[in-house]
């Protein structure tokens, strides 16, 4: 996916969940739109730099549009992540359509939002339905990680997500009649190497992905990587596939009082 023209900055801080302040190379101070519902827990690092999207829509009453963030990794490296959220969809979209998730490859036909009604329930919508005569049908959840912990791996969700819990109840409605049911975790960080449930945060929604796993949803994940020209990003793209291990744990260290992995 082409990002249009980014402008740097760096953050400020972010407020009022939607809002950010971002000091321009130029030295302008703006506020810019946060697109991101989640607590964006260790993407919201002020002082870091960020790259915001311009619009000339005098009917929208930002201008801006926060996009990513490059963050300080152990090695000293940067790594970038996108923090918003809106681009995860278009970006598996277009991986979808390209045929470059190869375990979702194959599919003669790809339809967005699509409802799904589970007994009991309200129709839920899942992000995307595959279809193909020969291959059947496959249902695809997406879902964006951004959380590395300081222990270097990374987690999903980054705070209590009932609603994530629900599409997991979806997903599994899906596979128990015979469906292939997906979830697929975006991430759209480039320094996380591998995914696991956030059971330090939203114990509810582990269990839950445990359970879903255990009775056929496939949970697939793969990185996003950045392309840049002279140092400005200019696309973004899903590229190498990730583990997911969903029985690791993070607990509180006696060490620093920092967090540790377990198991």
């Amino acid at each position: 996916m082409d990002y249009p023209p980014l402008v740097g900055g760096v953050l400020l801080r972010r407020y009022k969940r939607f809002l950010a302040d971002v000091r321009l190379d130029d030295g302008r101070e703006v506020v810019a739109h946060c697109p991101n519902t989640g607590s964006m827990r260790a993407v919201n690092m002020p002082g870091c730099r960020v790259w915001l999207s311009p619009s000339d829509n005098p009917r929208r009453k930002l201008a801006w549009t926060w996009e990513l963030i490059e963050l300080p990794q152990p090695d000293g490296s940067l790594a970038m992540a996108s923090v918003q959220t809106g681009r995860a969809n278009r970006i598996v979209e277009e991986a979808l359509r390209g045929g470059w998730v190869s375990a979702l490859s194959g599919y003669a036909d790809l339809r967005r939002e699509a409802p799904v009604a589970t007994e009991g329930e309200k129709a839920s919508r899942i992000d995307f339905r595959l279809d193909d005569p020969e291959r059947g049908t496959a249902f695809v959840e997406v879902k964006q990680v951004t959380l590395r912990e300081s222990d270097g791996h990374g987690y999903f969700p980054d705070a209590v997500s009932e609603r994530g819990r629900k599409h997991l109840e979806a997903l599994m409605a899906l596979a128990e009649v015979g469906q292939r049911a997906v979830l697929l975790f975006c991430v759209a960080h480039e320094g996380i190497d591998d995914v696991a449930p956030a059971e330090h945060l939203d114990p509810a929604y582990a269990a839950t992905l445990r359970e879903a796993a255990g009775r056929g949803v496939e949970v697939l994940a793969r990185r996003c990587r950045v392309r840049r020209r002279d140092g400005v990003p200019v696309a973004i793209c899903l590229d190498a596939e990730l583990p997911v291990a969903l029985q690791r744990r993070l607990t509180v260290g006696a060490v620093n009082g920092r967090y540790r992995s377990a198991g």
